[in-house]
């Protein structure tokens, strides 16, 4: 008996840092996840600094998980680790604009 076919969907894996962005687009089978557009996008070759176990995902800036079913058409971003912390750059700044005063 032969299984049902499963078809496939075209989703974007993207990546950006300060200086350049990359979104490349992928196809995987319908019941594809996100880790496994990941892994066919070759996305860590290009970017082997990306670490999935410390750095969140999401699609369309909505956080998801690495097991999220993707859906055609989904944009998987993989975003970066913050560099501060934004509510002590806030009161960094805040100090430096009072001292100017």
């Amino acid at each position: 008996m032969d299984s049902p076919a499963v078809g496939v969907i075209e989703v974007e894996v993207a990546y950006a840092k300060p200086d350049r962005q990359v979104i490349l687009a992928v196809t995987v089978p319908e019941d594809a996840t996100v880790q496994m557009a990941i892994d066919a996008s070759g996305i860590r070759e290009q970017f082997p600094e990306i670490d999935l176990e410390h750095q969140k995902v999401g699609i369309f800036s909505r956080l998801v998980t690495l097991n999220q079913r993707l859906q055609a058409r989904d944009r998987i971003e993989i975003y970066r680790p913050l560099q501060a912390d934004p509510k002590a750059a806030r009161r960094e700044r805040a100090a430096k604009k009072d001292e100017q005063s």
